[in-house]
């Protein structure tokens, strides 16, 4: 079979998921799981957001808005931007597929690090784009590499502010050196999933540098406003970026009930101040319960934490299941001591921090 599959994808490892709840109940016989594994929203969704599906079911039978024309008008308010800045996606992922269809030609590569949002290596192989990547330093971007590494390939950099998994992040000033001394043949996507988490002064808005610089930033409605099960992303970007990827898009990518619940959870202010209320006291509780167990951990500007568990991190994963806790393993990224923790709920923050203290 391997003579009829594309050279490319032969060599491409798939994107290992965090566990789902009911198979894991379902697998092992557990009554009770809880799910800190994918970094998602542990408050649910935004109640206007479940309000404004409810209203929008009825519909479902109509394609939706192509354009998405009234939650593009609702996000320009939001990022102080025109319409013309910004296009939706299926996710944060179809964004990324569509940037690297859009811009980077077959013998032109791509820069990342090592230790980053595995979809930006998976995306680019399966597509056939090369990739090179620079490992991180002290668990963060190592920019200055990133700027030695480029060379007359090099079309197309992408950088998570915070990084997933570490949860580290590059500073204002870091980020405008870089930003300076980018050739202007080069594109740097910054992807901001996690910036609502950030409690930090010195973090960069990207979309600053939207007009001089070549920059696109991906931003998704996946975390904070809990619409993860619905799939909605978007990228800000000049409108000349954006008119060459609405080419590369397919229509209809974005179905209308998250339309309509993207545009009700941007006007849920209320909820989004409780999720960022709960992530960063649940945060400060993980701090002070690892730190009791004598167990490292990497500070995080984001709704997850990256901790050291002294042994190897897949039996301390596989132990904690049986638990009814699903965490992430770290096997993936090449870390393999380490797991990666979403900040739950009070309740499951507490039952995390006592089913880990077992299984290690």
């Amino acid at each position: 079979m391997n003579n009829l599959v594309r050279r490319n994808i032969l060599g491409v490892s798939a994107y290992v998921a965090g566990k789902p709840i009911e198979e894991t109940k379902r697998q092992l016989g557990l009554r009770e799981v809880i799910k800190l594994a994918s970094n998602e929203n542990p408050l649910g969704p935004s109640p206007r957001a479940v309000s404004a599906i409810k209203k929008a079911a009825g519909w479902v039978n109509r394609y939706p808005d192509s354009q998405g024309f009234y939650l593009k008008r609702r996000l320009a308010r939001h990022y102080s931007l025109g319409a013309e800045n910004i296009i939706l996606g299926n996710g944060s992922d179809e964004l990324i597929d569509i940037i690297i269809k859009t811009f980077v030609e077959d013998d032109q590569r791509i820069l990342t690090s090592e230790g980053t949002f595995l979809e930006y290596k998976i995306i680019a192989s399966v597509l056939g784009r090369g990739v090179d990547t620079v490992p991180l330093k002290y668990f963060k971007y190592d920019l200055e590499a990133m700027l030695r590494k480029i060379d007359k390939r090099t079309k197309l950099i992408f950088i998570a502010n915070p990084n997933n998994p570490t949860g580290t992040y590059i500073t204002k000033i870091e980020l405008e050196y870089f930003l300076a001394r980018i050739p202007d043949s080069v594109i740097v996507v910054v992807d901001e999933a996690y910036d609502a988490f950030i409690d930090v002064r010195d973090f960069p808005s990207a979309s600053g540098y939207l007009r001089n610089k070549n920059v696109i930033i991906l931003k998704t409605f996946s975390k904070a406003y809990g619409l993860a099960g619905l799939r909605i992303g978007l990228a800000l970007a000049r409108p000349g970026f954006i008119e060459y990827m609405e080419r590369a898009r397919q229509p209809f990518n974005v179905n209308s009930l998250a339309q309509a619940a993207a545009i009700a959870a941007l006007d849920d202010k209320p909820f989004l101040a409780r999720t960022r209320k709960a992530t960063l006291e649940g945060r400060q509780y993980l701090y002070g319960a690892l730190k009791r167990l004598g167990i490292t951990y990497v500070a995080s500007q984001a709704n997850f934490i990256l901790l050291n568990t002294g042994c190897d991190g897949v039996t301390v994963f596989k132990d904690m299941l049986k638990m009814g806790v699903i965490v992430r393993d770290m096997q993936q990224y090449g870390l393999k001591e380490y797991i990666r923790v979403t900040v739950g709920t009070k309740s499951e923050n507490e039952k995390f921090i006592k089913a880990l203290k077992r299984a290690i």
